[in-house]
This record gives C-alpha cells, structure tokens and sequence, in this order.
C-alpha cells in the first residue's frame, strides 16, 4: 500500500484555522473513500470527515459545519480545512485512503488549540 504523509498541524486558537494536507507516495488506484480520523489524548480514533468515490461528504457531527474535507483526484491529495478551531477538537489527525486492495493510513499530524 502507497505510504501517506500529512502535513500542516500546529498549535491554534480558540476560533483559528487550520488546513490538513496528505500526500500519497504513489498513485493509489480503485479508491473508495478518503478520509481523516482524529484521536484526541486518552481516546480511542474517530473518523472526522469522508468523501467517497462519487465526491459524497461525510462528517462527524461534532465538527459540521466547521470542517470541510476536500481532494486532487490527479494527484492523490486530501485536504482538511477546519474553521473555528475548539480546544476539544485537539488531537492527532490521520489521513486515511482505502481501496479495493485495503487501506492506507499516514502517521499522523499534531494539532493543538488553546483557549
């Protein structure tokens, strides 16, 4: 499976913003949904936001309306914008891409919001 890298996480504000990005080591074929979890400290990963195949979204209602994850079919690319940052939304977010052959997960990006 293609090895997947995330970048962009930091330490925010209450209110800030933030874009996620992840990156794919190769060209992944026969996607199916794109995705990003977050595991806050102490907690089990959740998944955040999807968008499938057919450019369906799904979010997490926690973060409706707040985050919108988008892609770059042609370069294999994910992104995360997430507005009016919370503390609770901090946590290690995970890029995750699954195929028809399994899955791919990145090691994660730290991001922060203070009060």
């Amino acid at each position: 499976q293609a090895q997947l890298m995330e970048s962009g996480g930091g330490l925010v504000q209450a209110g800030g913003s933030l874009r996620l990005s992840c990156a794919a080591s190769e060209r992944i074929f026969s996607i199916v949904s794109m995705n990003w979890y977050r595991q806050p400290p102490g907690k089990q990963r959740g998944l955040v936001a999807q968008i499938t195949v057919g450019g369906v979204t799904n979010y997490a209602d926690v973060v409706k309306g707040r985050f919108t994850i988008s892609r770059d079919s042609a370069k294999n690319m994910v992104y995360l914008q997430m507005n009016d940052l919370k503390p609770e939304d901090t946590a290690v977010y995970y890029c995750n891409i699954q195929n028809l052959r399994g899955e791919s997960w990145g090691q994660g990006t730290q991001v922060t919001v203070s009060s």
